[in-house]
């Protein structure tokens, strides 16, 4: 007889719904207010609720926990749905770093970061569709 693994899923090796929130807002935040991401804001809306809430929504399957997105939007289809926007090299660049400080700024311990770092980076270079 086999022997069931209890794996912890990144989603609980963080904290779970509240520290998901707390760095969807955070990401948010800085991306409203950090010059650096000047291009990357440009890219949202004014009102950055709804892209919080499907960001909120989506890393919380993508961790491990609930599958929010999936339920209420069906696949991510994440190319699909980012092709209206251009995305290149500094676009992905500055998604990437404003996710790498809103994961500091909320305390997700270094060895978890180094690993979503290099997941979030393979995930944003997908969404490039331009070169540059």
């Amino acid at each position: 007889m086999e022997e069931q693994q209890n794996t912890v899923t990144t989603y609980e090796k963080i904290g779970g719904e509240a520290t998901v929130a707390r760095l969807c807002d955070r990401f948010y935040e800085l991306m409203d207010v950090t010059p650096q991401f000047k291009e990357l804001r440009e890219m949202h809306p004014a009102d950055l609720k709804s892209s919080r809430d499907k960001l909120y929504m989506f890393l919380s399957g993508w961790f491990g926990g609930p599958d929010l997105f999936v339920e209420q939007f069906g696949h991510p289809r994440l190319r699909a749905r980012h092709m209206p926007f251009a995305i290149g090299v500094q676009e992905r660049d500055q998604w990437v770093a404003c996710m790498v400080l809103a994961m500091e700024d909320v305390g997700i311990e270094e060895n978890i970061r180094k690993i979503l770092i290099g997941n979030f980076f393979n995930t944003a270079d997908f969404m490039r569709n331009r070169e540059g």
